[in-house]
């Protein structure tokens, strides 16, 4: 019935846009032929011509769509890439290894069949192993098809899986700070509390061996804002981690946790401290050394920050035999995280060199194990040494032998007699200090217990 529905519709479509567009045509042309145009229109005047017409073209049009048909009939084959495979087992006793996560599905059918296969097949493959127990199985990889006319292929089409008994340990945990560096250079994160400081790890038992430690990896990009104070970060991702930092496969419980974190913004003002570098030319000294800046605030952890007493900036005054200007970088201090300035102006001045002597300068020792060890100069003239400073006349004049250190650096030093050189250092950059006595004897021995 179905055939000849759909075959009286042909008919009519085709009468309707084919046979009368074409018989139109016929008239028209008949009209100029006028004794065969009588012929043609009496031959289609009748009733039964036009029927065989639509007949005719309704018959060619059939078998063309029945060869369509037959073409689409045709046997073809589509593959489904990485379909997700879902294991249906107990899930609090046991855990699984050797299921592939995702599979291949060929299907092979017609082309019709297939294009709906594919709309109304199931998204995922479940693979029951309900039924079984701890140990090792080959399980079936089975697609659940809806379509009898279609035949199908899996890859793989069976795995060998293990079932192990779910077990259990604590683990104590620490923290990562993520994008750290997103962090305004100006604040630190000074402290981090977790909402626990343990989990349990869930898994097979040689899984959870594995397990050297579990982090929280906080991401500071989380933070609602970088006020100074404390907030909240919550759901902070845990991640368990073996003794080469590669991630384990294991259940945490809880999954995630809470962090609380405080932002702080520790600051410090610092003197800046000129350090030359070189010597200017012969018969020239410095007369003063002068900055557009001479402190400059830094920020940083507490604990870095707190031991800078200044810092230092050097200026290469090595040969120059005129006023200098300068603009010198300023190096930030490991740990400090920004500083008011990065840069400096300094006016360097020379004048007229000058000598003069510093006398009965006390010597020290540096850099010996004190607890082990003591030190006496070989001679009276040991202890004191006198000191050349060069320089201009009005900055030298004003040295005491206070703001002048003479010692000997004994590092690596033990038990004996040796003769070792003097190094002197004074507050005064703009003046070159020169130990007049180069070398002292000294005998170090070892302190009885």
């Amino acid at each position: 019935m179905k055939n000849k529905s759909f075959l009286r519709s042909f008919v009519s479509f085709v009468d309707r846009k084919i046979v009368f567009p074409i018989t139109k045509v016929i008239i028209a042309i008949s009209e100029k032929f006028s004794n065969s145009g009588k012929f043609i229109e009496h031959w289609l005047s009748k009733s039964n011509t036009l029927l065989f017409i639509s007949l005719i073209f309704a018959i060619a049009l059939y078998i063309a769509v029945d060869q369509k048909l037959i073409t689409m009939n045709e046997s073809s084959a589509e593959v489904l890439r990485d379909v997700p495979v879902v294991a249906e087992y107990n899930r609090e006793s046991y855990v699984i290894d050797g299921l592939p996560e995702k599979v291949d599905i060929t299907l092979i059918g017609g082309k019709s069949d297939l294009y709906f296969a594919k709309q109304s097949g199931t998204k995922n493959i479940v693979v029951d192993l309900s039924d079984l127990k701890p140990g090792t199985h080959k399980v079936p990889i089975n697609y659940a098809q809806e379509f009898s006319s279609i035949k199908y292929s899996v890859n793989p089409s069976a795995a060998t899986i293990i079932i192990y008994q779910k077990e259990s340990a604590t683990k104590n945990i620490t923290y990562d700070l993520l994008n750290q560096d997103k962090l305004d250079v100006k604040k630190i994160i000074d402290g981090v509390k977790l909402s626990t400081s343990e989990v349990i790890v869930k898994g097979a038992e040689y899984k959870i061996e594995q397990v050297a430690i579990v982090k929280a990896l906080i991401d500071v990009n989380k933070l609602t804002n970088q006020d100074v104070g404390t907030q909240t970060i919550e759901n902070v991702e845990l991640i368990a981690y073996d003794n080469k930092g590669e991630v384990v496969d294991v259940e945490i419980v809880p999954e995630t946790i809470s962090a609380e974190i405080t932002i702080k913004s520790p600051s410090k003002e610092l003197p800046l401290k000129f350090v030359t570098k070189g010597n200017v030319a012969f018969g020239y000294a410095i007369k003063t050394i002068e900055a557009s800046d001479n402190k400059v605030v830094v920020w940083g952890p507490s604990e870095k920050i707190n031991d800078l007493k200044f810092i230092e900036v050097e200026v290469n005054v090595n040969d120059i035999k005129a006023n200098q200007k300068y603009k010198l970088e300023i190096n930030k201090p490991s740990g400090v995280r920004y500083m008011s300035i990065s840069t400096v102006n300094v006016d360097v001045t020379l004048d007229t060199a000058s000598d003069r002597e510093l006398n009965n300068v006390g010597l020290i020792w540096r850099n010996l194990d004190l607890t082990k060890y003591k030190v006496q100069a070989s001679s009276a003239n040991d202890t004191n040494v006198t000191i050349i400073l060069k320089g201009v006349s009005s900055v030298i004049n004003s040295i005491q032998s206070s703001d002048v250190t003479a010692y000997l650096d004994l590092s690596g030093y033990t038990e004996g007699e040796y003769e070792v050189d003097v190094q002197v250092e004074g507050n005064d950059t703009r003046v070159e200090y020169v130990a007049k006595t180069k070398k002292v004897k000294v005998k170090i021995t070892k302190i009885a217990k």
